[in-house]
């Protein structure tokens, strides 16, 4: 569907992004690698949350950047420029997490109940050397990806766009193909998962609010991590 000129212009205006895209459309390199240096650290720490493996997660935003480039002569800017990104990003990861559980699958049809092995240790036991401050935020971290892995792919791509991206409700829709009260919704859902999840951690005092609410910053998001 064609986007209108009011559409264009109004994203033109107000999204420097869109404004290096439309210079990467004209085959502008350095607009291109400015759009990358923006973008790439926070695509690759939504997708680690998502996929659950950093080193997957940064070449998925490798394809995910690749995609842009290739779509390049045919970009019009009808949303925000994070918003297509996100969407061309979100849209890997669910490919590639459906590739995950099939590998799986195959591993665990193969693998008999005597090949298994003894069982790996607590994620606990490995941090029992660590200082103790160390230890705690690793624990937390460990906590929090794992609080994060128990919401469905909605409502966790909706909480880290929310979070890392800042995205309003209008914008994590046009994303997951939800309406924004449908986006609102979903997001109350997922922040009491949370709060249930993490409430251990809530009632010792520990500072975890950035997945739960609307005024917490990114790197509240992450105790420990290096967003």
């Amino acid at each position: 569907m064609a986007v209108s000129d009011s559409t264009i212009r109004r994203y033109t205006q107000s999204d420097p992004d869109v404004r290096l895209m439309l210079r990467v459309r004209d085959d502008d390199a350095q607009a291109f690698g400015e759009l990358v240096d923006r973008h790439q650290d926070r695509l690759i720490s939504v997708l680690t949350y998502q996929v659950g493996r950093r080193e997957l997660a940064e070449e998925l935003a490798q394809e995910a950047f690749l995609r842009v480039y290739k779509a390049r002569h045919r970009y019009e800017p009808g949303a925000k420029f994070t918003t297509w990104l996100f969407t061309i990003a979100n849209n890997l990861a669910l490919n590639a997490k459906r590739g995950l559980a099939r590998k799986k699958e195959v591993r665990l049809a193969a693998t008999s109940p005597d090949q298994t092995g003894a069982a790996a240790p607590h994620p606990a036991a490995a941090s029992a050397a660590m200082p103790t401050r160390l230890a705690d935020q690793t624990e937390l971290r460990e906590a929090v990806q794992a609080a994060i892995a128990t919401l469905s792919e909605r409502q966790r791509t909706a909480v880290l766009l929310a979070k890392f991206e800042h995205m309003e409700y209008a914008e994590i829709g046009e994303v997951l193909g939800m309406t924004a009260k449908g986006v609102k919704s979903l997001l109350a859902r997922a922040r009491e998962k949370l709060r249930v999840a993490l409430a251990p951690y809530i009632e010792r005092g520990e500072a975890i609010p950035g997945l739960m609410d609307a005024d917490a910053t990114p790197t509240q998001a992450m105790p420990g991590g290096d967003e």
